[in-house]
């Protein structure tokens, strides 16, 4: 009981230091950003303060910018920046990308760039899937050849988050070709500003370009630059999808939409809606879908540890999905007709239309829902695996179309 106890004065403790250094520091007047890609002078000036105060990255020891603090306590940080909508705290849980290099990258690599992407002065994207390579991830034709003390990419990405703003990317290309397909990848620190690299935007169904298509030409990346090991990259990459899951997870809303239209049960009210029986039992399954998901988010961080995070992420991350899609129904269905009309005239109808398309981004980022399902079935379930027949074959003998 003592220890308990203990622990709380320390939390309790650390939550006045966060408090009494937000109220220092926060600017309030500081707008909230649109563009995670493109972010405005002041808002990086924060995340520098954030960065040199040891809260972006608070479980990491002190010489890797961090505080030593434990995940529950790293969460009260959390909660004391996000109970005033301060960003640039927790990245080693949010910042999957970041997380992925410091477990995985050497110690100079991670010098050279972990801080700069933690302040956000350098940017960074996914160069994963490929035209007949989404879900199958292994399935990637973009070749690395070896040329030197490095290698020559040529291939093409798709569905290419933030690339037109990316100073690196986090690159997935074939190293040997005649390995098994999960055998025979490498993940590279790949600079993006060079030669032979060409970024097409593509137009969303909720009128965004953040995904583009890449281009991969002759581009140049060195063999210092490569992450975890050569051919270990299916392993490298297993580590990043969990951590982009639990990033996915752990979302509470689009990025978008209004505080407003955020409260189901305010928006109900606002539209003399909240005595309807139906849309109340609604409201309660939406809400204890929320609960749910907040004890299973426990659960995987308990039996998980922050370099091999537990295959509970995919729960998480597919319960997060249906969440999103269960309230852009009810929201839709609050608002009613008016989700017919768009523009700022209507806002609600607007952020309604949003987030009932942008939720099939969660759907999809990440791994989609049924491979979340595979995931579960195997590695939870202990269920037989999905044929593959294809999966110890040397992978230029492999089928693909």
């Amino acid at each position: 009981m003592m220890m308990r106890d203990d622990a709380e004065d320390d939390t309790a403790a650390l939550r006045k230091e966060v408090r009494t250094w937000l109220e220092s520091n926060w600017d309030s007047s500081l707008p909230p950003e649109q563009d995670r890609w493109n972010l405005s002078p002041a808002t990086k000036a924060w995340l520098v303060k954030v960065f040199e105060a040891g809260w972006a990255v608070p479980t990491w020891p002190a010489d890797w910018h961090g505080r030593g603090l434990t995940e529950s306590q790293a969460d009260a940080v959390a909660e004391e920046f996000g109970r005033i909508g301060a960003p640039g705290a927790r990245q080693d849980r949010s910042n999957f990308i970041v997380r992925t290099i410091y477990h995985h990258a050497d110690p100079g690599l991670k010098r050279s760039i972990v801080p700069a992407l933690l302040k956000r002065e350098k940017g960074i994207c996914l160069l994963y899937s490929e035209p007949s390579a989404g879900s199958d991830l292994a399935g990637i034709r973009t070749r690395a050849d070896i040329d030197g003390t490095g290698y020559l990419i040529n291939g093409q990405k798709v569905w290419t988050s933030g690339a037109a703003f990316a100073d690196y990317a986090l690159l997935l290309a074939r190293t040997d070709w005649d390995a098994p397909k999960h055998a025979g990848l490498t993940v590279f620190l790949f600079p993006m500003h060079q030669a032979g690299v060409e970024v097409r935007p593509l137009r969303q169904i909720t009128d965004e370009t953040h995904f583009n298509e890449v281009f991969l030409t002759n581009a140049r990346v060195e063999a210092i630059q490569i992450l975890g090991g050569l051919n270990n990259g299916w392993r490298v990459l297993q580590a990043a999808l969990a951590y982009e899951r639990t990033a996915l997870g752990d979302q509470s809303r689009a990025a978008r939409h209004s505080a407003i239209s955020d409260d189901l049960i305010g928006l109900a009210r606002q539209y003399g809606r909240l005595s309807d029986n139906a849309l109340r039992q609604e409201l309660a399954g939406v809400i204890a879908l929320r609960k749910l998901h907040a004890l299973n988010g426990a659960r995987a961080r308990e039996l998980g540890d922050n370099n091999e995070p537990s295959p509970l992420v995919s729960l998480g991350k597919l319960a997060m999905s249906r969440i999103l899609h269960e309230e852009a129904r009810i929201r839709t269905s609050i608002v009613g007709v008016e989700t017919l009309l768009c523009g700022p005239d209507h806002p609600l109808a607007d952020d309604a239309n949003f987030l009932a398309f942008n939720a099939y981004f969660t759907s999809i980022g990440g791994g989609t829902d049924q491979i979340q399902r595979n995931i579960i079935s195997e590695r939870i379930l202990d269920l037989p695996r999905e044929p593959d027949p294809d999966r110890n074959i040397p992978f230029r003998q492999t089928r693909s179309g």
